[in-house]
């Protein structure tokens, strides 16, 4: 890095770093990915596990994910895929499962390598995949059987044409739009069929205005 204050390349960590001090070892990073990271139920950490999911379907996880870019996955000389994910069961108790609402508002862009912003509001992506853990049975609940997710497909522009600035959007009006449900085995053959959809189509994204305005999200949803 010869920028004093350009980013920071992601290295790939292996788990068997160890945490140091004058040359003893106190835990690994394996041991606090199992601190930190173990909840795959939460919210939060359902959103990355949807993603690298996506990313192990489309071949893509050789490649470090980045926090805070424009989208979530792409793909050499291949399509642009955003990833979302919801779930009826939370990691807290719940008097009902919760209702699935899944976050597809315009957003800012932003470079992580060269700190740029873009102000213009929209969808970058060439292709949604919607990520659900569809399981109903919180004893057996278990993000990494993957016969416990759907996932449902969509060409962007499909949300850009009938949804502009809408923010959420919910598993029936998806579903509506005509979203192709799959599950692990045939994701990489609906991503791309869904990205041949928008070149043949020939529509370009939309520019959605007006001021960004970032609540918090559903409970059934992540990033």
């Amino acid at each position: 890095m010869t920028d004093p204050l350009g980013a920071v390349p992601p290295l790939r960590r292996t788990g068997d770093e160890p945490l140091h001090l004058h040359g003893t070892a106190h835990g690994t990073v394996l041991g606090f990915w199992a601190w930190a990271y173990s909840g795959l139920a939460g919210n939060t950490l359902r959103g990355a596990l949807a993603e690298y999911i996506v990313a192990l379907a489309l071949g893509a996880a050789g490649e470090l994910r980045v926090d805070w870019d424009t989208v979530d996955l792409r793909l050499p000389d291949g399509p642009r895929v955003e990833v979302k994910s919801a779930a009826y069961l939370q990691d807290w108790a719940q008097s009902r499962p919760s209702a699935i609402s899944f976050s597809i508002a315009p957003a800012e862009g932003w470079d992580p390598v060269t700190g740029a912003a873009d102000p213009e509001r929209l969808r970058r992506s060439d292709v949604y995949v919607f990520c659900l853990l569809e399981h109903l049975d919180k004893p057996t609940l278990d993000p990494l059987d993957l016969p416990q997710w759907a996932f449902h497909v969509l060409p962007t522009r499909v949300l850009d044409e009938h949804k502009g600035g809408r923010r959420t959007i919910g598993l029936a009006a998806l579903l509506a739009l005509g979203a192709v449900r799959t599950g692990f085995d045939d994701l990489r053959t609906a991503v791309f069929a869904a990205a041949d959809r928008c070149e043949r189509s020939g529509v370009p994204r939309s520019r959605v205005n007006g001021p960004r305005r970032s609540p918090a999200p559903p409970a059934g949803s992540t990033r």
